[in-house]
């Protein structure tokens, strides 16, 4: 048993340790606020505080575990062996508190500030201490936490540490089931006289597949490779300029819904109209319920659009406990600095929460629309994290839309990458 001592254990300190100790370095340990039971203890322990004890591992306290609010820290990174840290101390065993500046970079601290708002009123990524300081392509809280693990086991010899495997959890986001199938006469009609397609004539005649329509490929994937994907659908209940989804009480649509429930996990797209709606939410839940048979409990936010701490708490609200939002719906990279799962802890009440977070680093939306990325250079970064998150054994969770990954003339080249992507993949 690792024992650490603390001259405050609050609720900040618990949930990193819990975090740390529990989920990432797999090891039983116990927190104590008794200067005598530590002194006498003579297993593993850490000392968390500016007081001296023998045989112990000291880290400095900077002080953010033991605050309650939030205020603007002072934040002064510092780069040593190609490695990139805050919150230094200058006495103790370690150079920084790692305890507080993970603590930081997770629970997303600094989007709870003041801070700027992109086009689509997001938290925007230009913000990020990440993003400024250049780490937001790597899971540095994982680089970190290997190496903390690496200097205790030197420290403590009999110290039992048990690594997490890498895992690969391919997503979809499903916003647009067809292109042109099941959309009805008027916008098929005001489709073809906007952009005249002998594609949609031929898809509507049956004559050839919509450009949409990559399940049954998609499928051939998860089997051949041994996949569990993670199948998110958009059921708003009428079309608008961001939700523009088949509708959810069309037969097809529903069939889709239904195929995928039966094989894989599926989760909810929750419209863009019901950001802000709870209600609506709610609504949208129960109607992918009532046609899955399956309880609802994952979500991922469409367009990535959710703001601290309003956006989480309504998920709380209508039932979910797993959220996939946790990324930029601008850039890819790593928004919480981190490739494990976690739990939200809500700054604003002190207290953790039911919902788990599941980061993802990949979209290749962000490739396409946003970082502007020809086909080499998007594989080459959907490469670049598959790499990062395999040398730290982290999980590595991408979204992929289906409209990518058919055969629509804009997206060419895009199914071909994620084959490729996909036979290299090494779980």
């Amino acid at each position: 048993m690792l024992l650490i001592y603390t001259p405050q254990s609050t609720t900040r300190l618990q949930y990193i340790c819990k975090f740390i100790f529990e989920e990432i370095l797999r090891t039983s340990y116990s927190l104590t606020v008794d200067e005598a039971s530590f002194n006498k203890h003579e297993g593993n322990k850490i000392n968390y505080s500016h007081k001296e004890f023998k045989n112990s591992f000291q880290i400095v306290p900077h002080g953010l575990l033991l605050q309650s609010g939030i205020k603007a820290q002072q934040i002064y990174c510092v780069k040593e062996n190609d490695a990139t840290y805050f919150f230094k101390t200058n006495n103790g065993d370690y150079s920084f508190d790692i305890f507080a500046a993970t603590f930081y970079l997770i629970t997303r601290y600094e989007e709870y500030l003041p801070h700027t708002k992109d086009m689509y009123d997001r938290y925007a990524h230009e913000n990020s201490i990440a993003y400024k300081e250049g780490f937001l392509n790597i899971p540095l809280i994982n680089i970190w936490l290997n190496n903390f693990g690496m200097q205790l086991k030197s420290h403590f010899s009999t110290l039992n540490l048990q690594p997490s495997a890498f895992n690969f959890q391919p997503s979809y986001d499903i916003d647009i089931a067809w292109s042109y199938k099941e959309k009805g006469l008027l916008r098929n009609i005001g489709g073809f006289l906007k952009s005249a397609s002998i594609d949609r004539l031929t898809t509507l005649l049956g004559k050839s597949e919509d450009p949409y329509d990559c399940y049954d490929l998609l499928d051939e994937l998860h089997i051949q490779h041994n996949l569990k994907p993670l199948y998110f659908f958009l059921v708003a209940k009428e079309n608008g300029q961001f939700d523009k989804n088949i509708l959810p009480d069309n037969e097809a649509m529903q069939m889709l819904i239904k195929a995928h429930a039966e094989k894989y996990d599926i989760g909810i797209h929750p419209s863009w109209k019901s950001y802000e709606d709870v209600e609506l939410l709610k609504e949208e839940k129960n109607k992918l319920k009532e046609i899955s048979t399956k309880e609802i409990t994952s979500s991922r936010q469409h367009y990535i659009k959710f703001n601290l701490p309003d956006g989480y708490n309504r998920l709380v609200d209508v039932g979910i406990k797993q959220d996939y939002s946790m990324g930029y719906g601008t850039i890819n990279g790593f928004r919480a600095s981190v490739a494990s799962s976690f739990y939200w802890y809500d700054l604003v009440n002190e207290k953790i929460t039911t919902l788990r977070i599941h980061p993802f680093c990949f979209m290749d939306a962000n490739c396409f629309y946003e970082q502007k990325l020809s086909i080499e250079e998007s594989f080459e970064e959907l490469m670049h994290y598959y790499t990062e998150n395999k040398k730290i054994n982290g999980e590595m969770i991408t979204i992929f839309h289906n409209s990518f990954l058919g055969t629509a003339k804009e997206f060419v080249g895009w199914v071909e990458l994620y084959k490729k992507f996909i036979s290299q993949v090494q779980q």
